[in-house]
C-alpha cells in the first residue's frame, strides 16, 4: 500500500498519481469516481465494494470458490482484484490504509488514473487473463480451445456497457446481476 503523503500534517490526505491530494474522509461507500482539480475524473474503489461491482454474481461466486487466498481474508475479494490492478497498473493506481480511522467507513481506498468506465474494462481484461492461467492449469486441450474460442467472441467494451446499464450504478435501485 502507498502511505499518503502528509503535507500540513493531515495523516487523512492521499496523493493521486497525478499529483493532486484527496482527504480519504472525502470518500465514501456511494462513490464510485470524483472530478479531480487536476481536470480528469478518478475511480474510487473500496473494500466494502463488492465484486459484483465489476462482474455479475454467479461469477464472483466462481472466483470466490476457485480462488485460495492465504491472508486474512476467507475468499477472493475486491481487496485482492485490487490488488492485481495495482500489481499490472503501479504508477496508475495508489492507495490508502485508513483500518486506524474510525471516522470512514472502510478499511482501505483505492483510488485510480482512470475513470470508473476504464477502470472497470482494465478489470475484466485482468480476470479474464487470470481465468485463462486457471485453465491452462486444467491441462485439458480442449477446454483450453474452449476457452480461448469464447475469449475470441468476448468483447470487453460490450460486456461493461451493458453490466453497467444494467447495474445502473447510479440509481437507489442498484442491485447485483
Amino acid at each position: 500500500m502507498a502511505e499518503p503523503r502528509v503535507p500540513g500534517g493531515r495523516e487523512s490526505e492521499l496523493e493521486l498519481a497525478c499529483g493532486e491530494l484527496v482527504d480519504t474522509h472525502d470518500l465514501h461507500l456511494g462513490m464510485r469516481e470524483f472530478a479531480c482539480d487536476c481536470g480528469n475524473t478518478h475511480a474510487v474503489v473500496l473494500d466494502p465494494h463488492p465484486l459484483a461491482r465489476f462482474v455479475p454474481e454467479f461469477l464472483t461466486e466462481v472466483l470466490h470458490a476457485t480462488i485460495e487466498t492465504n491472508d486474512d481474508y476467507d475468499e477472493f475479494t475486491t481487496v485482492h482484484l485490487m490488488g492485481v490492478v495495482m500489481e499490472e497498473f503501479p504508477e496508475k493506481v495508489v492507495a490508502a490504509d485508513t483500518s486506524e480511522d474510525g471516522s470512514v467507513g472502510f478499511s482501505l481506498a483505492w483510488v485510480s488514473d482512470f475513470d470508473s468506465r476504464r477502470l472497470h474494462e482494465v478489470v475484466v481484461e485482468l480476470l479474464v487473463e487470470l481465468m485463462e492461467h486457471a485453465i491452462s492449469h486444467a491441462e485439458d486441450d480442449d477446454v483450453m480451445a474452449e476457452f480461448e474460442e469464447q475469449m475470441l467472441q468476448f468483447d470487453v467494451d460490450a460486456f461493461v456497457e451493458q453490466y453497467r446499464d444494467e447495474r445502473d450504478f447510479d440509481g437507489r435501485s442498484d442491485t447485483a446481476i
